[in-house]
């Protein structure tokens, strides 16, 4: 075990955030802390790493053991370039470096027992200078550095001229080179694009040391973690297994807990009512026996009802008025800003009802795409039209939708006048706004909360095109649950970008994979762009040392060749109906094949078998059973 957890309380004023919460990690384990936002989590890395102290409890780090953290914002500050940042961690295996080339000078002039000395003391330092990979530092840092998204040209690149996203990259990559015992990350993709973070995954599946993450990335969360510690009302338990695994687990426990409650209310019902009946009967044995029974039911330890499901965020989002077949088409679309080339020469359309996500590395245009087709920013060159009946509802992810000087009452009410008070306070308190929460200003606010607040705005629309920018950024994962649901259901059509994996998963019908300044069109959600990626790409946006006629023969095929997409589109329709066709197939042979064993078993039991009638009948569905099965035999073989 290198840290544990004992007992910890964190109160702020009257709310009780943390409440004996106690957990433990093992050396090499790798474990997330799960929560909605405000659970504590944050809260409990601070105390962890003795930022902030606990009320009670203690927090116990194996002896000599190192830790190192990355808070959610926390960012470098420096006048180094990015490269001369990282190479800070390894300065005291440079200057092992300098001793060494100074010890091999010194060696040239001496003889006898001073260069006896010097030998001595020049292997015992290689020996610690190998141990510590001083060989290959270099390569490390490089290869953390473009793992994290750096081209090789930015590595002079002054901190002080960064975003503050990769000054955040900067400081993960300090910390993944420092390589302590335990590594404790608050929200470490956030500002990670897809590659980045795929890398980040095997970087720590790999990592020799202990993990601890806070993260709402739930495919990132299934890849990395074996351990879920979750805070739920300011009270841990601890999951084995993945994200997955702890989802249903917790869906089971949860639907145990509201079994257990639900009896206890019937018993404590009944015996109320059985009280009840005893003293109406007005007589002394009857009445003792009520008093009885009320200190028995005095003694029972009255079960907390679970928390209920449905007081998270709810969106329902139905279109006024449905568009047209067409709702998008996208023609020779060109952006660049200065000498930087987004993207040229894109052509894409979208029909009604499909959810299509863009996806694509940091940098590549994806944002910019949204804005051109909600006419924020013009493009450079080439159009794109909008289809009959088509009403866009748009979310930024730097909420430019909002006004900051607003509270968020006057938000809603001014551009949804129509609304009652009562209408009002309801859509807020739908998105987790109740009381006077309603009156704060929207600049006061979170990011996630601004968030909620313009998907509220977004519900209110009635669009039946969404254009979404990030939409799960900043929400916890529960929010981001319903989201789904709410998007699946949605009968318009949605175009969005999204860095989410699992989101994408769960909504997408199609991706668009904005990679070499063009895009590559997938049927299907993110699983099946792991698949074809390779594929589709050496085809579609073959790398820059490709031939350049090479390249632009494949740009013209592929954004003028419309029969081609709609044959594969056709196939791919085809194979996705041939599996569920399959599954179908094996979910009947299974219930018809559970039902026979039934039967078998039925009909070993003396009051079955000495029933004739009973005999007959159970004979008789077991041959309607022989029957069907045969033919769903049939038609699996020919589905497989």
């Amino acid at each position: 075990m290198i840290l544990s957890c004992s007992h910890i309380d964190k109160a702020f004023g009257a709310k009780h955030v943390l409440k004996d919460v106690t957990f433990h990690v093992e050396e090499r384990e790798k474990a997330a802390i799960v929560g909605i936002n405000g659970a504590g989590k944050s809260t409990l890395l601070k105390i962890i790493m003795n930022q902030l102290a606990a009320d009670q409890g203690e927090v116990t780090l194996s002896k000599g053991a190192t830790i190192g953290y990355l808070a959610q914002h926390e960012a470098v500050s420096s006048e180094h370039t990015i490269y001369e940042e990282l190479l800070e961690v390894k300065k005291d295996i440079i200057a092992m470096e300098e001793k060494l080339r100074s010890l091999e000078q010194d060696m040239k002039d001496q003889e006898g027992e001073t260069l006896s000395a010097t030998l001595d003391l020049y292997h015992r330092l290689s020996t610690e200078f190998e141990n510590q990979n001083g060989y290959a530092y270099k390569s490390e840092l490089t290869g953390v550095l473009k793992g994290l998204g750096f081209e090789e040209e930015e590595f002079s690149k002054s901190i002080s001229t960064l975003s503050g996203g990769q000054k955040t990259r900067v400081a993960l990559g300090k910390l993944l080179l420092s390589r302590p015992d335990i590594i404790l990350l608050d929200e470490p993709t956030n500002h990670l694009d897809m590659n980045s973070i795929a890398w980040l995954e095997t970087f720590l599946l790999n990592y020799p040391g202990a993990v601890l993450i806070v993260a709402h990335d739930r495919y990132f969360l299934n890849k990395v973690v074996t351990k879920v510690v979750e805070l739920d009302n300011g009270k841990a338990t601890v999951f084995l297994g993945n994200y997955s695994d702890y989802a249903q687990k917790k869906a089971m426990l949860r639907d145990a807990q509201l079994k257990a409650w639900m009896n206890q209310q019937q018993e404590i019902k009944h015996q109320e009512q059985v009280i009840a009946k005893l003293k109406s009967f007005n007589r002394e044995k009857s009445i003792k026996r009520a008093e009885s029974r009320e200190k028995m039911l005095d003694k029972i330890e009255r079960l907390d009802k679970p928390m209920e499901l449905d007081n998270e965020i709810h969106l329902q989002l139905h279109p006024r008025v449905e568009s047209g077949e067409d709702v998008l088409k996208v023609e020779h679309l060109s952006k660049s800003f200065g000498n930087l080339s987004l993207f040229s020469d894109l052509n894409f359309f979208i029909k009604r009802g499909e959810k299509v996500a863009i996806i694509g590395n940091n940098g590549t245009g994806k944002t910019t795409i949204l804005k051109i087709i909600n006419s924020v920013i013009e493009a450079d060159a080439g159009s794109f039209t909008l289809g009959s009946k088509v009403h866009i509802g748009y979310y930024d992810q730097e909420h430019h939708v909002l006004h900051m000087e607003k509270t968020l009452f006057e938000e809603i009410a001014d551009d949804y006048p129509a609304l009652t008070n009562t209408e009002i306070r309801n859509t807020l308190a739908a998105f987790l706004f109740t009381g006077d929460d309603v009156f704060k200003q929207i600049k006061d606010l979170s990011g996630g909360e601004r968030g909620r607040v313009s998907l509220a705005k977004l519900m209110l629309s009635e669009a039946n095109f969404l254009i979404l920018d990030e939409p799960t950024n900043h929400l916890d994962i529960i929010s981001k649950e319903i989201l789904e649901n709410a998007l699946n259901q949605y009968t318009g059509t949605v175009l969005y970008v999204s860095h989410d994996r699992y989101f994408i998963n769960q909504t997408a019908s199609r991706i668009l994979d904005l990679t070499g300044n063009t895009l590559v069109n997938y049927i299907g959600n993110y699983d099946y762009y792991l698949e074809k990626r390779e594929e589709l790409t050496s085809i579609y946006a073959p790398s820059s040392d490709t031939a350049v006629s090479e390249n632009k023969t494949v740009s013209e095929t592929s954004s003028s060749n419309k029969d081609d997409w709609q044959k594969r589109k056709e196939e791919q329709a085809k194979e996705r109906k041939r599996q569920n066709d399959l599954k179908k197939a094996e979910d009947q042979i299974q219930k018809l094949e559970s039902r026979d064993q039934e039967i078998d078993d039925l009909m070993c039991l003396e009051s079955v078998y000495t029933d004739v009638a009973k005999c007959m009948e159970l004979n008789k569905e077991k041959a309607e059973i022989a029957e069907k099965l045969e033919a769903l035999y049939e038609v699996w073989e020919s589905l497989m």
